[in-house]
């Protein structure tokens, strides 16, 4: 059976051994030396030795590091590429990244810290839909649909309720729907087109009858001879 105080001393030793390895909150550990880390906006030049500090440069342009470091390279700044529907909101420097923010008319789908990784472009409502809740750099467009006597072609806040053409002593040429208003008018286009075609028919009919009348009259006339002639 193992003793209880052997193991209890293997732990504390042990568990010391981590504690005296483990580099200070400041520090990073490299090749068995913990060094003191780079400020932000720096990056490390040589590494620390037993007789000499880490020495730290700033990073060169277009690249940073936003937090204290052990490392010999900077980040590259990010582009906030139009193509993914980005511009930019705060340029970068050695300290820290590029923020991007959405284009107009385009939301955020992805952000990381406070800078947006790509977004899309605000949806359209249709026609026979009404916008519910306009689109912001952070949401879509939210639409609504339209119910039965109303509508809008998909710009609309609210769904518009159908005009009614007896109020305005008009008659409806047109029924409603959910993308457009009723179109109302004096009377039926139809009607209109069907009374003139008639009228037309009619005066026709009759300026053809009336010449034919008179077409005859004359033939007749040019047939019957002149009874002073026939005297002679």
């Amino acid at each position: 059976m193992i003793n209880l105080g052997i193991v209890l001393f293997i732990a504390v030793t042990l568990n010391f051994k981590l504690c005296f390895s483990a580099c200070a909150r400041a520090e990073y550990k490299i090749h068995g030396e913990c060094c003191p880390t780079c400020a932000p906006g720096n990056h490390v030049y040589w590494h620390c030795t037993v007789d000499t500090s880490t020495t730290c440069v700033p990073c060169p342009v277009s690249t940073y590091i936003d937090e204290p470091n052990g490392l010999d390279k900077c980040f590259s700044c990010s582009v906030c590429d139009t193509g993914l529907g980005l511009k930019i909101k705060k340029n970068c420097t050695r300290s820290a990244d590029t923020v991007c923010e959405p284009l107009e008319g385009f939301y955020c789908a992805e952000q990381k810290k406070d800078s947006c990784s790509y977004a899309f472009k605000h949806s359209e409502c249709h026609p026979g839909q009404y916008v519910k809740q306009t689109g912001t750099a952070f949401s879509d467009t939210a639409c609504g649909n339209c119910t039965e006597g109303t509508y809008s072609n998909g710009s609309f806040t609210d769904c518009q309720p159908h005009s009614k053409c007896e109020t305005k002593g008009l008659k409806e040429i047109k029924p409603g729907t959910m993308s457009s208003d009723v179109e109302c008018g004096k009377s039926n286009p139809l009607s209109i087109i069907v009374g003139v075609i008639v009228t037309g028919l009619i005066v026709i009919v009759l300026v053809t009858v009336f010449g034919m009348k008179i077409y005859y009259k004359f033939k007749q006339n040019r047939q019957t001879p002149d009874r002073g002639t026939e005297t002679k």
